[in-house]
C-alpha cells in the first residue's frame, strides 16, 4: 500500500510501507541543505515504515544527511578552490595600485620640494619588487597568487606568515631604495649604522612564523591540538581562531605589529637616505606582542577528552545496567574540533567501542545539530560488542583519538 512520506522541502512523494524507499533510492535532497537538516528536525521526510523505531528513524536520517554532506563538502571545496584560482589577477592588480598611488604621492609632494634621486629610487625600486611579485603571481595562479605563502596548511590565512611577509617586504623595499641612490649618485650619502631595531623586528617577526608552524605540527603529531582544513582563506583569520571567534592574541600581535609597520614606512618617507630608525622601545613592544602571541597558540590544547561514560536513559525508562543495544552517553570535551562546523566534518566523528567502529548519528535540530556535541555524544552499543569490560575512545574530525575509557557490558 503506498504512502506519502512529506519531504524536507515541503514536497510529497511516495514510500512503499515498511520498506523504507529511501533506503534503496533515497529522497532527492533540496539544494539547500539548511533546508532538508531543519526539515528532518522537524519530524518531516522519515518514511512511516520507520517511525515506529527511534533508533531506526535516527540513524536513517544520519545516513541521509550525512549523504547529501558529503555533497555539500565537495562543493564547498570546488568553490574555494575556484576562489583561489580567480584570486591571483586581484593581488596583480592591487600591486599595481600600490606602485600607482606611490607614484601619485611622490609627484603631489614634489610640487613644493622638487624631484629628487630618491624620488626617482623609490619609484623605481617598487617597480623593480613588483614586476617578480607579480611573475610570483602568475606562476602561484592556482593556490591564490601572492596569497599562496600566506596560507596555512589548514588553509587559513597565517597572522604570522602575513605579518612576517609584510616586514620583509619593507625591508626589501628599503634596500632597494638605497641601492638605487647609491647608482643614481656615487656621492650619495647613506647611513647604515641605525638598523639595529629594524633587525631586532624581522628577527622577531621571522623566529616567531618559524617557531609557530613547528610547534603547531608537533602538538598535532601528539594529539594535543586538533586541526581541520577550511574551506578557503579568508580575511577574519587575521583576527580569528579556528572556530571563527576573535582571538586576543592574534588581534594584538596583527595590530601592534601593523602599526610599528606603519612608523617604519613613514621613517623611510622622510629619511630615504638610511634604513627606517625604530626606538628600541616598539621593538620591545613588538617582542613582548610576539611572545604572547606565541605562547597562546602553544598553549592551546583541544585533545578530545571521556570523562564519564553513561546509559542514555529516556523520560519513563527503568535505570539498569549498560547492555548491547543500549544507547550510551559519553560526556567529556574536545569532541567537536574548533571550526568543524558543517555536517560534513561532523559526520566523520566516530567512537570506538571495543573493536568495534560506531559512528556517530548526526541528530539534526533547526540551525544545527544536537549530536555529535563538543561535550556530549549519544551513540548505540552495537550487538557485535562482546560483554564485558571494553574500552572507549573517541576519533574527532581531525583524527585525534581520546584516550581510552573502560566500562562494563552486561549480557
Amino acid at each position: 500500500m503506498a504512502q506519502t512520506a512529506r519531504s524536507a522541502d515541503g514536497t510529497s512523494g511516495g514510500a512503499e510501507e515498511g520498506t523504507g524507499a529511501s533506503a534503496g533510492s533515497p529522497q532527492e535532497p533540496p539544494a539547500d541543505f539548511g533546508s532538508l537538516r531543519d526539515g528532518y528536525a522537524a519530524g518531516g521526510g522519515v518514511p512511516k515504515g520507520l517511525a515506529h523505531s527511534a533508533g531506526a528513524s535516527r540513524q536513517w536520517v544520519s545516513d541521509e544527511l550525512t549523504r547529501a554532506a558529503k555533497d555539500e563538502a565537495e562543493r564547498a571545496r570546488a568553490d574555494g578552490d575556484a576562489w583561489l584560482r580567480r584570486l591571483w589577477k586581484p593581488t596583480v592588480i592591487g600591486t599595481g595600485g600600490l606602485v600607482a598611488v606611490l607614484l601619485l604621492v611622490q609627484a603631489l609632494t614634489a610640487i613644493s620640494a622638487g624631484w629628487t634621486a630618491a624620488r626617482t629610487a623609490g619609484l623605481v625600486a617598487a617597480v623593480l619588487l613588483a614586476a617578480p611579485l607579480a611573475g610570483a603571481a602568475w606562476l602561484h595562479r592556482e593556490r591564490g597568487g601572492l596569497v599562496t605563502p600566506l596560507i596555512g596548511d589548514d588553509n587559513r590565512l597565517s597572522t604570522s606568515r602575513t605579518l612576517a611577509a609584510a616586514w620583509a617586504l619593507l625591508a626589501a623595499y628599503a634596500v632597494l631604495v638605497l641601492a638605487l641612490e647609491l647608482a643614481f649618485s656615487a656621492d650619495a650619502e647613506l647611513d647604515f649604522s641605525r638598523a639595529g631595531g629594524l633587525n631586532w623586528v624581522l628577527a622577531t617577526v621571522f623566529g616567531t612564523a618559524v617557531a609557530i608552524r613547528a610547534g603547531t605540527a608537533v602538538l598535532v603529531r601528539r594529539r594535543l591540538l586538533q586541526k581541520v582544513r577550511a574551506d578557503r582563506p579568508r580575511p577574519a583569520d587575521l583576527l580569528c581562531d579556528d572556530a571563527g571567534r576573535g582571538s586576543v592574541t592574534d588581534a594584538q600581535y596583527a595590530l601592534v605589529g601593523t602599526a610599528v609597520l606603519g612608523y617604519a614606512a613613514v621613517a623611510l618617507a622622510r629619511r630615504p637616505e638610511q634604513l627606517p630608525e625604530l626606538p628600541w622601545a616598539l621593538v620591545v613592544l613588538v617582542a613582548v606582542s610576539a611572545g604572547a602571541f606565541l605562547a597562546g597558540k602553544l598553549s592551546e590544547n583541544g585533545r578530545p577528552t571521556i570523562l564519564s561514560v553513561v546509559r542514555a536513559r529516556e523520560t519513563g525508562d527503568l535505570d539498569a545496567p549498560l547492555r548491547t543495544g543500549d544507547d550510551v552517553e559519553i560526556r567529556g570535551s574536545g569532541f567537536v574540533p574548533p571550526g568543524a562546523t558543517t555536517a560534513g566534518q561532523l559526520a566523520r566523528t566516530v567512537v570506538r567501542i571495543g573493536g568495534v567502529h560506531v559512528s556517530v548519528p548526526l541528530v539534526p535540530v533547526a540551525g544545527g545539530f544536537a549530536n555529535p556535541g563538543d561535550s556530549v555524544l549519544v551513540v548505540p552499543v552495537p550487538a557485535e560488542v562482546e560483554p564485558g569490560r571494553v574500552e572507549v575512545r573517541v576519533v574527532t574530525a581531525s583524527g585525534a583519538e581520546s584516550a581510552p575509557y573502560t566500562v562494563e557490558i552486561l549480557d
